[in-house]
């Protein structure tokens, strides 16, 4: 099961182990069981305190569960195997379990063992799913660190009927005590703010109580990152207040038109840039939802942004990169529907739809990328674009074009997505051309059709936005107001491609270090001292 690297890496992994570890399986007579058997074994025999048995009695089957040996009370199981994106998780479970500290957060530790209750979480991941590895590691973390609490991550494409029977038609999808609990992506302080009531009231004091900053960068994607490690290279007090640091990289896999880099895949090009965000005394609040802007009332002042959870952060200079998000088609059912046949992530949800029929709605690049991909998984993709003609690079239209289940649709215009026992069973179509109108029936939508910039938060507050929303920029990244700039995919600057928002936030990052050492500090800074 594990070739020659990974077994290398696997062993010098497990050198980290403190205690014994013990892995019980329980088998069937299947391929799958066959393969977890050789797993284990395989795994075993890289280190003496590593064992695995083979007499586990779990209805699911293949299952195995990883503990440590000095207290069974504290498990994780995995159902099917944790391989592709998954191992990683399958590597810090045996490492968090034989005693290595994990790289979290005390208080957020401290949290998980401070739990009362019993928490049954039950999780379905994908193997090509780039954002399940979050979910499926923190929620390992909980079940290892809390006795009250278990851990079951259950790869779909082994427990299909299971998935089909749950109505699971999208992932991370997480259950808890037998209840749907959440579909997504979730990291450790997310999961802790929906079970452990009072976690945002705790998380708000802590930040209020922050001094004001000098340079505070609301959103932590390439901009925001770009940004804060400029800022902080100039000896300036920066803050990163982030909904979600690495932004819509975690939702981009093949990544393959940044300079300098051949290949890599927007979860790991996150973790680059949050461990370069560390070498440097930046202060990451990830998880920190922006809802208002108050700008200072005169030049040099301190700005305040307040946060979801109650929280006000102050600072002298802003750097506003709050990103942009999929745009929802607004038609009947899309609502109604999301996670039950719509879908906007072809890379995490795709392998749910395998030998069933589809349609992407998108004719740019993103769309028909999505298209080819699926058409390798799924039984037929309707690949629909709303104009006379598709938008992507012709390479990629070629290659579309030449896949026997796909068909392409232009001119045309989804009106509804229909569904049934809760599922979605078809959409109607609309030719834009002769006006007639068909139904077409398959089982997923997958919507991409561009961006909307994340600018809601910023109304009322002065800020000069595009009839479209984005935020106006000049050339050096100055808003209409003094001390804030914006950067990336939030602003007008065309072209929202990863490189691009790198430079723009390196830019904003040295207008306000330009902005500040011209800017004498007003009277509010005094007082907020």
């Amino acid at each position: 099961m594990l070739d020659a690297n990974l077994t290398q890496q696997l062993k010098t992994y497990l050198a980290n182990l403190r205690e014994p570890v013990e892995l019980v399986a329980s088998l069937g007579d299947d391929e799958k069981s066959r393969q977890t058997r050789e797993l284990l074994e395989e795994i075993a025999a890289l280190h003496d305190d590593v064992s695995a048995s083979f007499d586990g009695t779990d209805e699911r089957k293949p299952s195995f569960v990883i503990r440590r040996a000095s207290d069974a009370e504290k498990w994780v199981r995995f159902a099917g195997l944790p391989m592709g994106h998954e191992f990683t998780s399958l590597v810090l479970a045996l490492l968090w379990a034989g005693g290595h500290p994990p790289k979290v957060d005390a208080d957020l530790l401290e949290q998980v063992r401070g739990l009362e209750g019993d928490f049954n979480f039950e999780m379905y991941f994908s193997l090509s799913c780039h954002n399940c590895p979050d979910v499926v590691q923190a929620l390992t973390l909980m079940a290892l660190e809390n006795p009250r609490i278990t851990a079951t991550l259950i790869e779909g494409g082994t427990y299909q009927d299971e998935v089909d029977a749950r109505d699971v038609m999208a992932v991370p999808a997480t259950f808890l005590n037998g209840e749907p609990f959440y579909n997504g992506k979730m990291e450790l302080a997310e999961i802790l703010a929906k079970i452990d009531t009072g976690a945002d009231a705790k998380a708000a004091e802590k930040l209020s109580a922050r001094e004001p900053f000098e340079v505070l960068v609301i959103g932590g994607g390439p901009a925001g990152a770009a940004s804060a490690i400029y800022t902080a290279r100039k000896g300036f007090r920066t803050g990163i207040a982030a909904e979600r640091f690495g932004g819509q990289l975690h939702d981009t896999l093949g990544i393959e038109n940044l300079p300098g880099t051949a290949y890599t895949e927007g979860p790991k090009l996150a973790g680059d840039l949050e461990r370069h965000v560390g070498e440097y005394d930046i202060d990451l609040m990830n998880l920190a939802k922006a809802v208002k802007l108050v700008p200072a009332k005169e030049a040099g002042g301190l700005h305040t942004v307040e946060l979801g959870n109650g929280a006000s952060l102050k600072s002298r200079s802003l750097i506003l990169a709050t990103g942009a998000r999929w745009r929802n088609l607004g038609v009947p059912g899309e609502a109604e529907y999301r996670n039950k046949g719509v879908a906007y992530c072809p890379h995490c949800d795709g392998p749910l739809f395998k030998g069933k029929r589809i349609a992407v709605i998108g004719g740019g690049n993103s769309g028909v990328e999505a298209a080819i991909d699926l058409a390798k998984i799924v039984g037929h993709v309707t690949l629909i674009e709303f104009d006379e003609k598709l938008r992507a690079d012709e390479v990629l239209q070629a290659k579309l074009r030449s896949m026997p289940n796909v068909e392409i649709v232009t001119s045309g215009q989804t009106t509804e997505i229909t569904g049934k026992d809760g599922k979605v069973d078809g959409l109607v179509l609309k030719d834009r051309k002769s006006g007639d109108e068909r139904r077409i029936e398959l089982e997923g939508v997958f919507v991409q059709i561009g961006l909307v910039p994340n600018t809601e938060w910023l109304e009322g507050s002065g800020l000069e936005l595009t009839k479209f929303g984005e935020i106006v920029t000049d050339e050096e990244g100055r808003t209409n107001l003094p001390g804030i700039f914006g950067a990336g995919d939030v602003t007008d600057v065309p072209y929202k491609q990863i490189v691009v928002a790198m430079g723009e936030g390196s830019k904003a990052g040295l207008s306000a270090f330009d902005y500040l050492i011209r800017t004498e500090p007003a009277e509010d800074i005094a007082q907020a001292a």
